[in-house]
């Protein structure tokens, strides 16, 4: 067998720089904090860091509209701040890989300044500038967008420059102008951007919002009869099948001219070219879950999220068992085999704690799922947070929401659908992603220990902090969540079948648990995960790979009188988790 890289075996953990650790107490995370956390996280036991957006940005989307692909923001610290954290990671073992935003700039960025300022600026095509269709004076005197496309974010995806007599585009929010790939130009900027980052030493790049780079360029308007503000209302209203499935469609409709267009592929094979002259096996992940993006395996990116997994209400062994059909099979029919990627959170999801629990049985279920992505087939990725069961944070007060797709929202519930302030701020905050933003809980103090007492930090902090949900008392509590996470990673670091097995579903008819194998040539792993509120007597003695084997118990979430156990007598606790191995 080809030994693994890196990045098959690692444990990702996604850090949201300015909700990590506040290290000058300003109530803003920075490098200052993370670098005195590294010990926390090494200790943990992940293998990389996935950093969300440092760089310089006017925040309209949290980071993610830069002005400078080169530097760090001001409120995280410096370039040297950037350097000794990586630095210091390193110096654990821990891997680094940054966000990469190629889709679009901040409107503050010196490219946007220079291609507004007039039609003939050397930058004036950096940018998607289009004129209107019916300029001002002519019909009814009213000027016209390009065409109907909606901005994902905040309306209508065209804005209007007088400097220039023209609309950009943005997929995102007007302060957001999405960059013109055809231009040689900026993709040859760009990929000097990413050669710094390289030069600098980070082991790659996550890729934020890959579809929409090149959109379709006959422009074809969508016919959904509603624009994005009343499909986010509709699609709240929506209780039916029908009703959510007429919804779905009209999603899909709306943006399917905006994504995908023509010399995405061609695109990844040029950087993926770039991250292969570099030593230290460099990678890629894109925000998709479109295996096509891998190209033939060993081409493009090396990894896709598998975020099917993700999309349901509820975790069940029907639907795992579905998912890792589907994608493992698409995997494995790449000329080059590919290898998966799986997750059941991040910045843009409410919480896995929150949103995967029952409100009976969250403490257990959470459980089992964090056993799901740590021992499946795949590189796993967790979100700062899901080792001590934060949870979504629901901001009613609009003033209080730093995320402007739901201030957005909330005034357009209010002013243009004549919805009662009331019910569109819990709207807006239940859409926000600033519910699963807020400041990681790091002791039982004022502000959870994100910040000093006193400060005001930059999205509130939950107040279930004093509930246990922080890391000190976790640490000191041989039962938390905490160190079920650690337990958990130490044990799949030191089982070879969990992280390079393959993957063998058993009993594909159970429906209150989810059994499989890990196997090398060397090694045989039983996972079993009880989705269920009883007790389970399960057999095993008809499994081909553990006929005539003991097992030894490696881990369980339930105590256990014998580490020795039959194949073809196992006895499993209310949402129990087991993992043995085939001796």
């Amino acid at each position: 067998m080809t030994p693994l890289k890196w990045w098959q075996t690692a444990v990702f953990y996604q850090i949201y720089p300015r909700s990590f650790a506040d290290g000058n107490g300003d109530g803003i995370g920075d490098f200052k904090g993370i670098i005195e956390k590294l010990d926390y996280l090494k200790d943990l036991g992940v293998d990389a860091l996935w950093l969300s957006p440092h760089y310089p940005s006017p925040n309209w989307d949290c980071g993610y509209d830069i002005s400078d692909y080169c530097n760090v923001a001001p409120e995280y610290g410096t370039l040297d701040d950037f350097k000794t954290f990586l630095a210091e990671s390193h110096k654990r073992g821990i891997r680094v890989i940054l966000d990469l935003v190629l889709n679009h700039t901040s409107d503050e960025h010196p490219w946007f300044l220079e291609s507004k300022s007039s039609r003939d600026n050397p930058k004036a095509d950096w940018y998607v500038w289009l004129d209107s269709p019916l300029p001002a004076g002519e019909g009814t005197g009213v000027r016209v967008p390009p065409n109907n496309w909606q901005s994902c974010f905040d309306g209508d995806a065209w804005t209007y420059v007088p400097e220039r007599g023209q609309y950009y585009y943005h997929y995102f929010m007007k302060q957001q102008p999405d960059l013109n790939w055809r231009n040689p130009e900026v993709k040859q900027a760009m990929w000097n951007v990413v050669r710094f980052w390289l030069d600098l030493g980070v082991d790659g790049f996550r890729l934020d919002a890959i579809g929409t780079i090149y959109e379709d360029p006959n422009l074809t308007p969508h016919n959904v009869p509603m624009n994005l503000a009343q499909l986010r209302r509709a699609s709240e209203l929506a209780h039916t099948p029908a009703e959510k499935k007429q919804i779905e469609k009209y999603w899909y409709d709306m943006f399917k001219h905006q994504w995908g267009g023509p010399g995405l592929h061609d695109l990844m094979k040029e950087l993926r070219a770039i991250l292969d002259e570099y030593d230290g096996d460099r990678m890629l992940v894109g925000e998709d879950d479109n295996i096509d993006y891998m190209g033939n395996g060993d081409d493009e990116l090396h990894l896709v999220f598998n975020f099917p997994l993700m999309r349901t209400e509820r975790i069940t062994p029907d639907h795992i068992r579905r998912n890792q059909k589907e994608r493992l099979s698409r995997l494995e029919a790449l000329p080059i085999k590919g290898w998966a990627c799986n997750t059941l959170g991040n910045h843009d999801t409410s919480r896995l704690f929150t949103r995967y629990g029952d409100r009976q049985h969250d403490s257990s279920l959470a459980r089992l799922h964090a056993a799901l992505v740590l021992t499946l087939k795949g590189t796993p990725f967790l979100y700062n947070g899901e080792e001590i069961g934060m949870t979504d944070l629901i901001i009613t007060d609009p003033s209080k929401l730093r995320d402007t797709m739901a201030i957005w929202y909330y005034h357009s519930l209010v002013n243009d659908l004549g919805v009662d302030p009331a019910e569109a701020a819990l709207r807006a905050g239940e859409m926000s992603r600033d519910k699963n933003r807020t400041p990681m809980q790091w002791n039982n103090a004022p502000n959870g220990g994100f910040s000093p007492p006193g400060v005001q930090t930059w999205l509130p902090v939950n107040p279930n902090y004093k509930e246990g949900i922080n890391v000190r008392d976790q640490l000191h509590n041989p039962n938390s969540l905490l160190n079920y996470y650690k337990h958990l990673l130490r044990v799949r670091r030191n089982t070879p079948a969990l992280m390079e097995g393959e993957y063998v579903p058993l009993h594909p008819r159970a429906k209150d648990y989810f059994a499989f194998l890990r196997q090398t040539s060397a090694q045989t792993v039983l996972v079993i995960l009880n989705f269920s509120s009883r007790k389970l007597e399960l057999s095993f003695s008809r499994t081909a790979a553990l006929k005539d084997k003991s097992l030894r118990l490696l881990f369980s979430s339930a105590i256990h009188s014998r580490t020795d156990l039959s194949p073809k007598a196992l006895s499993l606790g209310a949402f129990e988790v087991l993992i043995a191995e085939a001796k």
